[in-house]
Order: C-alpha cells, then sequence, then structure tokens
C-alpha cells in the first residue's frame, strides 16, 4: 500500500518556469502578437454565430493586440520521484504513461481553478459603458468556451453591470458620440472586474470535437494546434495555451506541471507562496485519486461541452459574477463529486435541465474536498495555516483576497469609496501608476528581504566549497558579503544602481537560485542518502503563515 507521503512528495519542487530552450524570443513573440490579433478578429464572427452580436454594427477588436503586455506568471512543480522514474524505467512509466497520468491530473486540476483566481492573484480592471460591446469585452472568450456557456456568461455579466436603462440592459450602439452622453447623462457605469487579465488574455483554448487536448493521447495536441489553425483561432507554430501544462520529460529533463492561470500577486511569500503550496497539494491530490483509482478519463469526458462547462466556472469567478448553471445530467463524475459538497443548490427557473450554483459555496466546497480527501496530505505538507487563510479569502474577499488588497491600494489614491464612483480611464490609469511604483517597490523589497535571508546559508557554503567561495569572491570583488549586499540594495532601491551593481545583484541572486536548487536535489526523497549536510537547513519553498 503507497502512503500518503509518496503523493506529497511526489511534487516538492516549485520554479517559476523560464524559456523555452532552442527557440528564438523575438520572432516567436513577434508570431505570437500577430496570430493573437488575428484570433481576436476572427472571434467576432464566433460571437455572431452564439446570438450575442445581432446586428451588423460592431466595433472590431485593434489589430495591434496587447494582450501578450500581461501574460501572468507561471509556476512550475517538477516531481523527482516521476522524474527518475522516466530516466530509470521508460516501460513502467514512459512517455505514454506520463501523459496519460498528466492529461488526467490537469482535467481534475481544473476544476480547482476558482481557489486561485482573485483569491491568489488578480487583476483588477474598471469598464466603462463604453467599453461593453461584446466584440470587446469578452476578449477570447468564444475560443475559450461553448456557445452555451458563453451566452450564459454574457448575459449573468450584463445583469451584473451598470447597464439599466429605463429598465432594460442595454450595451453600447457604436459611435462615441452617441454613447458617451448617454452614458454620462443616465450614469451608466459599466462594471468592475477582479481579474480582466484572465478574458483579456487566451489562458486556455478550448478542443475541439475532433481533436481533444487531453484525452490522455499521444500527439493529441499537434492535432489540436492544426484544427485551430485551420479555423483562424491559433498558429500551429506555437505552443498550445493551457491553465496546466505537462513538463514532459523527454523535452524538459524533468516531469511535472506547470500552472499558467497566475495574474499579479500581492506579495510574494503570503500569496505566491500559498498558491504555489496550494498548486502542489491539488496535483498531489489528483495523483492519489488515480492510484485509487477513483476517478479516469471516462469520468470526466473530453468533449468540448464538458471541457466549457468546467471553465465557464474559473471565467464567471475572474468576473465577479455571483452564480453559475450546470446540467442536472452532467457526464462529469468528477464535477458531481465536488457539487455534493456545495450548499445552496438548487434548480435554475430559467435555464430548464440546469443547476444554479453560487462561486463562493463552490469554491467553499472545493475547500470540503481538500480538506477530506487529502487530510493526510494535508498533514504531511503542513499546510493547515494556508487552508485556514484561503478561507478568509474566500469568505471575506474584500479584506483577504489579493484582488481586494490590490483594489484598495489603488483606490486609497483615489479616494473614492468603491471602484464605481470613479470613472473607468480614471481608475485603470491609477492602477496601472500603483502597478507601476507601490506595487513594484513592494516586491522589490520583499525581494530583497528574501535575499538576504540567504546571506548564511551562502556564507556557509563558502566556508565549504570553492566554487562557491570562487563565485562570492567574484560578485563581492574580494570584500565582504554582507557589505556588498547593503551596498547594492541600497542603489538599487534608491534607483541610483550602475548597470555593473545590477548585474553582481542578478549574479548573486542566481547563486542563491542555485543553491536552493541543488539542495532541492539532493533532499529527493530518492537520494536522500546522498544529502549534503551543508544543505540540510536549506529550502526554495516559502510557506505563508
Amino acid at each position: 500500500m503507497i502512503s500518503d507521503s509518496f503523493y506529497r512528495e511526489l511534487f516538492m519542487s516549485p520554479c517559476l518556469s523560464g524559456w523555452d530552450r532552442g527557440e528564438d524570443k523575438h520572432q516567436y513573440m513577434h508570431l505570437c502578437h500577430q496570430v493573437l490579433s488575428r484570433s481576436q478578429l476572427n472571434a467576432v464572427a464566433k460571437l455572431r454565430e452564439a446570438g450575442i452580436i445581432n446586428t451588423n454594427l460592431v466595433v472590431l477588436p485593434n489589430m495591434s493586440n496587447i494582450s501578450l503586455a500581461n501574460n501572468g506568471a507561471h509556476i512550475s512543480l517538477g516531481s523527482n520521484i516521476l522524474s527518475t522514474y522516466r530516466q530509470q524505467d521508460s516501460t513502467l512509466f514512459g512517455a505514454r504513461e506520463e501523459k496519460y497520468c498528466g492529461d488526467l491530473s490537469i482535467k481534475m486540476q481544473e476544476h480547482f481553478l476558482p481557489l486561485f483566481a482573485t483569491n491568489y492573484s488578480a487583476a483588477p480592471y474598471r469598464l466603462g459603458f463604453t467599453d461593453f460591446h461584446p466584440e470587446k469585452a469578452l476578449g477570447f472568450l468564444a475560443h475559450e468556451l461553448d456557445f452555451t456557456h458563453l451566452r450564459m456568461l454574457w448575459r449573468r455579466w450584463r445583469n451584473k453591470s451598470n447597464l439599466k436603462l429605463l429598465g432594460s440592459r442595454i450595451t453600447p450602439f457604436g459611435p462615441d458620440w452617441i454613447d458617451r452622453p448617454l452614458s454620462r447623462i443616465f450614469g451608466l457605469k459599466g462594471d468592475f472586474v477582479p481579474d480582466f487579465r484572465l478574458v483579456d488574455y487566451p489562458v486556455s483554448f478550448l478542443s475541439t470535437a475532433e481533436s481533444p487536448a487531453l484525452n490522455g493521447q499521444l500527439g493529441n495536441q499537434h492535432k489540436l494546434l492544426h484544427d485551430l489553425d485551420s479555423m483562424g483561432a491559433f498558429d500551429a507554430r506555437m505552443s498550445l495555451y493551457q491553465f496546466f501544462k505537462i513538463r514532459e520529460y523527454s523535452s524538459m529533463n524533468f516531469s511535472g506541471f506547470e500552472g499558467r492561470h497566475y495574474s499579479l500577486f500581492g506579495q510574494f511569500i503570503a500569496d505566491m507562496g500559498a498558491a504555489t503550496t496550494l498548486q502542489q497539494l491539488i496535483t498531489a491530490l489528483t495523483f492519489k485519486y488515480m492510484a485509487a483509482g477513483q476517478f479516469d478519463h471516462r469520468h470526466i469526458p473530453d468533449n468540448p461541452n464538458v471541457e466549457s462547462e468546467r471553465r465557464q466556472i474559473f471565467f464567471g469567478h475572474a468576473l465577479g459574477l455571483p452564480t453559475f448553471f450546470i446540467k442536472r445530467t452532467t457526464r462529469n463524475r468528477f464535477l458531481r463529486h465536488i457539487l455534493k459538497q456545495a450548499q445552496g443548490v438548487r434548480h435554475s427557473r430559467r435555464y430548464h435541465g440546469y443547476m444554479r450554483v453560487y462561486h463562493q459555496e463552490y469554491c467553499l466546497a472545493l475547500l470540503r474536498v481538500l480538506e477530506q480527501d487529502g487530510a493526510e496530505l494535508i498533514e504531511q505538507i503542513g499546510c493547515h495555516d494556508m487552508l485556514r487563510n484561503l478561507r478568509l479569502r474566500i469568505e471575506s474577499p474584500q479584506e483577504y483576497s489579493v484582488a481586494g488588497r490590490l483594489t484598495q491600494g489603488i483606490m486609497a489614491t483615489l479616494g473614492g469609496k468603491t471602484p464605481l464612483q470613479v470613472p473607468a480611464a480614471e481608475f485603470n490609469a491609477a492602477a496601472e501608476e500603483f502597478y507601476r511604483t507601490t506595487l513594484r517597490k513592494q516586491h522589490l523589497n520583499e525581494a530583497l528581504q528574501l535575499l538576504h535571508a540567504e546571506l548564511p546559508v551562502l556564507e556557509k557554503l563558502a566556508a565549504h566549497n570553492q566554487h562557491y567561495r570562487t563565485a562570492l569572491n567574484s560578485i563581492c570583488h574580494g570584500g565582504d558579503l554582507r557589505s556588498t549586499y547593503n551596498q547594492l540594495t541600497t542603489a538599487v532601491t534608491n534607483g541610483t544602481s550602475a548597470e555593473t551593481d545590477n548585474l553582481r545583484l542578478i549574479n548573486l541572486v542566481l547563486l542563491s537560485a542555485h543553491c536552493d536548487s541543488h539542495s532541492q536535489m539532493n533532499f529527493s526523497p530518492i537520494n536522500r542518502s546522498n544529502k549534503d549536510s551543508c544543505h540540510e537547513d536549506v529550502t526554495s519553498i516559502y510557506r505563508a503563515s
């Protein structure tokens, strides 16, 4: 019988993913910019087919799409155990098994995505009345949801927003000389969105009926890429955009997953660190489900409607919608397992055959599933405090969630009570200023504090290891490490650092990261007997209290 500590230790090495090897960055980014600009334009036709656009008057999206300017943060979790199995015994756990288990894990992980959006990362944004053209407001959602869920989401979004005129919900007519006076005279304020990046950026493209992306078959994503290419939604030369991506051993030299659904973090330790721990817990739980035979690919069917059904929950949560709707006869057994824990679920009066679920209750249901099904994992990882804090973020979002704290920081510069009391352009300008100044300085100071905590470890390693000693002498120019750190960080904080100072500080960060990476490799459950005593107290995982 496999112990629960095994599933915990499957995923113990979080790291920020870097640029994939062998790619020309500038050429690739030019291709992305070109493809996404065309993709958003092609989404207009899908909105027309869905019945969301029902006139011939549309405002075409800007052909110079800037969504790549905020493609968020990616967090990779590598598994020492799976990587070692892939390296040593491809007959037991080869590429086929890695793909089968990886796709099934991702499908289950996607159900937990609402716990991350707005709670641990966010991108608050104001849309004015003139921004509520569906072809602009819905961004890439036409490529990420099927028509049924797209129509439901658009209707609920309009109901939530301040768009009522003479008892009816309206959207802009098109010409600015009509829409702006209309907005001003009747007080049509638009809406406030907690995490607009998840709508404005193509986070994960929907599978086609012929080419599911997560059915566990080798080569399935290449088939989907060609389908999306022929539809004008994407380009087959690009890497497929997904919420989670398998980090395949054959291409990355380790086996694991990359979470790509994060926007802006408020803090590194309290938010990014906690999100990393939560991602680790959820990933380990999915492998526990698989090992127990509780869920397999049959229980989460691979068709666009089932895929869209679970993803509409995530997008609706990012928009701040209060409810979503699920078919009573859904074939998604894993979703039914979660909904058993949700309170306040009732039959929908508007949509026959559907159940209405509150977003907050769904998040609390996810938390109950984690606490009940992953009790041993929680104990092994030691994340009770993180889950208690997560409950606070769900139940009191304005005070504890990242979306709430970022919004408070933005509004502090404006003096308004709520975002809707501030014009959209004014709020968004203040948000950009807050990100570029206050939040940037907070992130910088916290990062420097984390680096300062690593100095004793580097000093200890330099005393025992010639390579570390040589590297530190080069960075410090033969001087004292503490004095060098104080000199460099003071210059960086004051904005007076020279290019050579920045380079020395970067090298110090890289040396610290190398130290953490080395310690994690030595701390692998498989290599634990080879652990260097110099790394006993070193860890690259920062727990949130």
